[in-house]
């Protein structure tokens, strides 16, 4: 047994594919039902975008009910390379070197090397 795909329900895939193909640099694989279902992929993991109601907003990554996690090997660069994109951080997870961000549906995620997390 072997994890599929992530599935992130979000109240507008468009919006949302906005967010993870401009900002994030996530990859667009296919577009289904009119726009409705993303398929996005960002190295070897594929997640879908669907219709739903979002995340439940909470206030910092650990009220959260879940939180995907990005892996970088220079967490300087990249906080400036997304920021630069649009990109605002949220705060952090206990450490500087473990960033914080939501997606525009409220789902968690944090920032690291993963040499350093």
């Amino acid at each position: 047994m072997n994890l599929g795909h992530i599935e992130l329900l979000v109240k507008n895939p468009a919006t949302s594919k906005k967010f993870y193909v401009d900002v994030l640099g996530f990859t667009l694989i296919e577009e289904q039902g009119g726009g409705s279902f993303v398929w996005l992929k960002s190295g070897d993991s594929l997640i879908l975008l669907r219709p739903g109601n979002g995340a439940p907003q909470s206030p910092e990554y650990s009220s959260g009910s879940s939180g995907l996690v990005i892996y970088t090997n220079d967490l300087g660069k990249t906080k400036d390379e997304l920021e630069s994109r649009g990109l605002e951080f949220k705060g952090t997870d206990g450490s500087d070197s473990c960033l914080t961000f939501t997606d525009p549906d409220g789902n968690w995620f944090q920032l690291v090397n993963p040499e350093d997390h």
